[in-house]
């Protein structure tokens, strides 16, 4: 009965922490997500853990440990995938803004010239 306890208070306070973040602006919802739904699964799993033994022996699992683990690392596979498809719209953003400020100089230089040319 310990273990169930301890896995149900660190999945919800993991919950909460997550929850703390997002009010306080430090991680947006679009990032949350995940942990919130990976952290309200451990706390529903930490309750009803006869559906953890169904589901781990339904999918061939001997032991639910096993699945879990398992369940982990896609979880894991897919948050480093989501994270890079972020990273690389960030990169373009971050390349179109380069490109905009470029011609902006080039632009104001261009001006500073005309102005000089008339003075």
């Amino acid at each position: 009965m310990g273990i169930k306890w301890l896995a149900f208070i660190l999945s919800l306070g993991i919950f909460l922490f997550v929850i703390e973040l997002v009010r306080r602006e430090r991680l947006t919802f679009k990032y949350a997500a995940g942990w919130l739904m990976a952290a309200l699964l451990a706390v529903f799993f930490s309750i009803f853990n006869k559906f953890l033994f169904a589901i781990a022996k339904f999918c061939g699992f001997e032991l639910p440990s096993n699945f879990i683990f398992f369940g982990l690392l896609c979880a894991f596979v897919f948050l480093g995938l989501l994270l890079t498809v972020f990273l690389c719209q960030q990169n373009d953003r971050n390349d179109r803004m380069a490109k905009k400020i470029g011609i902006l100089e080039f632009e104001l230089r261009e001006l500073r010239k005309e102005i000089s040319k008339k003075d």
